[in-house]
């Protein structure tokens, strides 16, 4: 492809949000880079909402999660593209690409690398490329290489979702939960952490998750003393964003809140549990000091998570105590 000429280049990551998160450093990246170029982005209706300050050269094309193969192509077929960048690389969107290769149009496809990640496990190297590079990487094999232009997606603080008067207190985030339990820290200790934390003077802790069970737990965390404010279900994806831009840190687990504090330009304290950040799942921008890991011999025992411990006793969550999160959390305090 000619970089110069104008260009319509088809962008797909469907899901899961965390996963999005990470593709949009790389997307936002490409799109300042090349503004003569139209990046045609389809994704799921709820990650769509991702795209906060977008560069006018991205177009959304939200697409509901579960509508089929069958409509996704007819969906795709309708847009007249130049190149496909597949950021997902799963048999869906092979689906795509062959549909969009027999129309003549250059594909590439995200490298996932599952080999690297496997000898990561049975620890016969010990670091994986940091997978936001791999993003920018399948637009380079396009012929679209760009440097990261990307350190938030706000220029400027944006407007709060809530009335909290911020004055001179430091304001903590905490994301307690995960997908899968070991990538969870164990609750009744993170419910320390928290009343850890909401014991030092002028701070605000809030607590995020979703709607229904979570909600419900981070509403009697609230009890904990001093300001402690659950804002689990009560924002849209956007709002939170906001309001993690507002924060001095975030306390999460290997989880989507760990991105989307990434893409608000917050500094993250991640804990790791199963996973560890060798797999390359760090957040975009964060420092590998700020991830509380216990680094047994078992560590990693999975890429992605898992809701059991091979050995059964969870040595990588309780080898990790309260006060050790704490001390990240507030070192810069």
């Amino acid at each position: 492809m000619k970089p110069d000429a104008p260009l319509h280049i088809l962008v797909y990551r469907l899901s899961a949000l965390g996963d999005v998160a990470m593709t949009l450093p790389a997307v936002y990246s490409v799109a300042r880079r090349y503004p003569q170029h139209t990046l045609h982005i389809v994704t799921t209706t709820f990650c769509a909402q991702l795209y906060v300050n977008a560069p006018s050269n991205i177009v959304l094309h939200p697409v509901e999660p579960h509508s089929g193969t069958f409509h996704l192509l007819k969906h795709l077929s309708g847009l007249h593209v130049d190149a496909v960048a597949d950021l997902h690389n799963v048999l869906r969107s092979w689906l795509a690409d062959a549909f969009f290769l027999l129309r003549g149009k250059r594909v590439k496809m995200l490298q996932k690398q599952r080999g690297e990640r496997r000898r990561i496990l049975s620890q016969r190297i010990a670091q994986a490329e940091p997978f936001t590079q791999r993003y920018f990487d399948v637009f380079a094999r396009l012929g679209l290489p760009a440097e990261p232009q990307f350190t938030s997606l706000f220029a400027s603080p944006p407007a709060m979702p809530a009335e909290w008067p911020k004055g001179s207190e430091r304001w903590i985030g905490v994301a307690p939960f995960a997908r899968y339990a070991s990538k969870t820290y164990p609750l009744e200790q993170m419910q320390q952490v928290v009343g850890l934390l909401a014991k030092r003077p002028h701070t605000r802790i809030f607590l995020f998750g979703s709607r229904g069970a979570e909600a419900r737990l981070l509403e009697s965390w609230q009890q904990a003393g001093g300001a402690v404010c659950s804002v689990a279900g009560r924002f849209t994806l956007a709002q939170e964003l906001a309001l993690m831009a507002h924060l001095d840190v975030m306390l999460t687990m290997d989880s989507a809140n760990m991105h989307l504090a990434s893409l608000a330009g917050t500094r993250v304290v991640s804990f790791w549990g199963s996973t560890t950040p060798a797999c390359g799942f760090m957040g975009y921008g964060q420092q590998p000091s700020d991830a509380v890991c216990a680094h047994v011999a078992c560590q990693p025992c999975t890429i992605a998570g898992s809701d059991q411990c091979p050995k059964g006793d969870w040595k990588c969550m309780h080898a990790v105590k309260p006060e050790q999160i704490v001390r990240a959390v507030t070192k810069d305090s």
